[in-house]
């Protein structure tokens, strides 16, 4: 089974409407917690630079197997989805 991803709210809707549309199982954190996660602490979250949507799902999209493979490694984790790699950020 592949795996399912949870986005927070720097990667806004129209990343996760792009990723589900290439086939992946996406859920965004306002579908889970109230007030859009706002009371979840900011530690838990990775920050991200200011992709356009389009690139955001382009980059994620390029890099699925290496972050399929980061997720069979077990978590929780936080990775950064840089353009050439995917890297453990946290714990």
């Amino acid at each position: 089974m592949p795996p399912e991803f949870f986005l927070d709210r720097n990667l806004g809707r129209r990343v996760a409407e792009g990723l589900r549309a290439c086939g992946w199982t996406v859920h965004r954190i306002g579908d889970v917690f109230p007030d859009d996660g706002q009371d979840v602490p900011d530690e838990e979250w990775i920050t991200h630079g200011q992709l356009r949507s389009a690139e955001m799902v382009e980059r994620l999209a390029a890099r699925r197997d290496a972050i399929h493979r980061a997720v069979e490694k077990g978590g929780p984790a936080a990775y950064a989805v840089r353009h050439d790699r995917v890297e453990r950020t946290w714990p």
